[in-house]
Formats: C-alpha cells, structure tokens, sequence
C-alpha cells in the first residue's frame, strides 16, 4: 500500500545539546518518550540539516526549507511573514516588520521590552489603525495583533525599501532608537521616515488609550510604544498546490509559522486552546490535523514549547515537556494510512539559549518505508538510520515520492 497523505510534525527546539543537569544527556534523550521512540523504530531515521551543515536556522528560514522553498530565492526577512501570520493580506512589493508593544518609562527609557506581558493588544492595535494617517507620505498602514504583546505593522505605497534599522534598543533602560536606512537608496529614506512617523504617532496615541490609563491604575505596565524590527519586502511564492501538486493546511499558535503557511497557499486551521507554549492543548491540535486530512493531502503542524525551554536554558523542562508532547503524540500510532515525519526546525541547546547549527533528528513513518534498525528518537541514536545525513530541502521530495507524488527525471 502506499500512502496518499502526509502528515508533517515539526517539534520546534526540541533538539538539544548534552546537558549537565541532565548528566550529560539531552533532553531527548532523558525524556521517557514510547511514543517517539516506537515512531522511530517503524520508520526510516536520519539527521537533517535544515538549510545546510553549522548554518544556524531561524524558524522562518527553516520552515521555509522543510516547505521546500530554498531560503536563499524566497527569504527576505521575517516582517512579511510575520505580517500574513497576524492576518495581513500581503502583496508582492509590501514591506512588513514585526512589531510588539513595550513600556516606556517617565524618562523616556523602555523599562519592559513586553509590556508586562500584557494578555491582548487589539484595542490599542484598533486605534492605532484609525488614528495614524500616513496619507502625507502616499502609504497605507496595516496594523494588527499577535499573541500577547506580540504584533505585526506593513506598509503599502510607491518607492519604499526594506532596508531600514529597527528602533528596539534589544535591552531594558534604553530609549528607541530612530528608525534609520541601510542604504543610501531614497526607497529606504522614504521607509524610514515613514516608520519614524508611524511610530511618532502611535506612541502619541498610546499615552493616553483608556486600557494603557487602566493598566497603570491597576500598578501594570502600560503598552505606550511599538518597537519594530524584521523589515522585508513580500515576495512571490510559487503555490504550495503548484509545486507539489498537493492540497494543504498548516496548524500553529506562531503567527509566524501560519504566515509562511498563508503565504505558499497553504490554509491555515485556527484550533481552540493552541497557544504555542507549555500550557498549549497539544491534544486537540492532533486531534485536528488527523480531520483535516480527511480532506487535505498535506498538514504541517509546529509544536513549538520545547523551544521556548531552550530559550530559558531549563533542560529539565524542556525534558518534561517533551513526554508531554510524546504522550499527545500516541493516537498516531494507530495510522497506518499515511506518511509521518516528524523532525526538528532547529537545535536550540540550553547552553546556547538560542538556535545552533546541529542537525536535528528526522523519521518518516508509513507505508512503503524501508524501515532501518534504529529504535529510538534522539539527535544520536537516529544518525544511524537509513536516511542518513540530509539537508532540509531534501525532505519534501522525499515525502512526495513516498506518495507517488514525484517525476521521474529522464526517459
């Protein structure tokens, strides 16, 4: 029998490097994980590069790669993907940035770089979008909310540039700085005055919205600037269906992850309680991917908790919730219909806090597969597999061949 569907897992940082509050082992590796591990040993394992051996991926680049959308043809900057992910309909020439709110201090220094994690930001988003007026530079503004403090700003005119700084100091006590081109282009001048405006006078309006004045009655931080950062420029993708004659859907908290999803074509699933952390109901996003492939050929879903673990540095947790995930992960084993792989975007080692260029484990589970000896899931164990050592560009074709999906190249 061979599979029709495909079912793509991207467990987002799960892998790691060892850990010495873990006695030298990796998470994965310290992690009670049945589930993974019995995956591993009904499938073909390996070790991926997800764009190419010490190159240390973002998740956007990544995940660009495993689509199989070469990073360096595709990739010009995290903002307009980040864009679409919020909900922004981006077009070829747009310029995205990504964008969280902040608290501004008295004397004029960021004191919290996320607003004191302030739950939702659509009131102060809405009024933004009503009360900046960029018409003087011949733009339109599109302003929406992520998760949290988290959101997203794209512009839409003639002559702008993408090359332009961003105003996050990157650190607490310090002011914003001005928005400044990278270039001596007048495209990235017009960008930078007019992100310099955007920002004069949203933190104008801000200062005084009744939820900011709320907030400080109540002793919480107010969300009384923007910082903005990521600039791109929206590109063209070739359609998800074009290129891998496939229909698909993509399942993730990370406004980032369904922007790129959104932006190669593919239809992005909103699930109650999702919330791309620890506290994520990882059941229902399974439960949910399992029906969309009733009626799609192809569904991404990104998990993405562990990473933030490796962000913090906490390899016991990272541990802990990686048996979270195994356990989430267990109706799967029932499907002998469909091709799984599940893999890694990036290592995120906890003595590193952020990605590293380690390749990452990879499996595909399903009919047809040439199962190889290895039995368990962790970055050592699966280097012996059959698939051996790959690159993330590689994955898909793989994957479509494993469906009959492939051409053949040559007579």
């Amino acid at each position: 029998m061979t599979a029709q569907k495909i079912l793509l897992l991207i467990l987002d940082g799960i892998a790691d490097r060892p850990c010495d509050a873990l006695d030298g082992r990796t998470p994965l590796q310290a992690a009670a994980t049945p589930v993974l591990d019995r995956l591993a040993s009904e499938g073909i394992c390996g070790i991926m590069d997800t764009i190419a051996p010490g190159i240390r991926p973002g998740s956007d680049t990544a995940h660009l790669s495993l689509l199989g959308y070469p990073p360096k043809r595709y990739y010009t900057g995290r903002g307009p993907l980040e864009a679409e992910g919020c909900g922004i309909r981006m077009e070829p020439g747009m310029i995205g940035f990504r964008a969280n709110f902040a608290t501004l201090d008295d004397n004029g220094a960021i004191s919290d770089r996320r607003a004191g994690r302030i739950p939702s930001t659509a009131p102060l988003c809405e009024a933004i979008r009503e009360g900046v007026d960029l018409s003087g530079f011949g733009v339109d503004l599109f302003f929406e909310p992520g998760a949290g403090h988290r959101a997203a700003l794209a512009l839409r005119g003639d002559g702008l540039g993408a090359n332009v700084t961003s105003n996050d100091p990157k650190h607490e006590g310090f002011p914003p700085l001005p928005i400044r081109p990278m270039t001596e282009a007048g495209s990235d001048q017009h960008t930078a005055d007019v992100a310099n405006e955007f920002l004069r006078q949203s933190q104008d309006i801000l200062v005084d919205h009744p939820l900011n004045r709320e907030r400080k009655g109540s002793g919480l931080a107010p969300a009384n600037v923007v910082l903005i950062r990521g600039a791109g420029l929206m590109g063209r993708f070739e359609p998800f269906s074009e290129k891998w004659k496939m229909t698909g859907s993509v399942i993730s908290a990370a406004a980032l992850i369904s922007g790129i999803g959104s932006a190669v074509g593919l239809e992005n699933i909103e699930v109650p309680g999702i919330t791309g952390s620890a506290d994520s109901d990882l059941g229902a996003k399974i439960a949910r991917a399992e029906s969309e492939l009733e009626r799609k050929d192809f569904v991404l879903v990104n998990i993405k908790g562990a990473d933030e673990f490796g962000h913090d540095g906490k390899a016991e947790g990272k541990r802990d919730f990686i048996e979270v995930i195994d356990a989430a992960l267990a109706p799967l084993l029932a499907r002998d219909d469909i091709l799984i792989a599940l893999c890694s975007d990036h290592t995120t080692p906890c003595s590193v806090k952020d990605h590293s260029g380690d390749p990452v484990p990879v499996v595909i589970r399903g009919p047809d597969v040439r199962v190889d000896s290895v039995t368990a899931f962790d970055e050592i164990s699966v280097a012996s597999g059959g698939l051996s050592r790959i690159r993330g560009g590689d994955l898909m074709p793989i994957l479509a061949d494993l469906i009959n999906r492939s051409s053949k190249y040559g007579a």
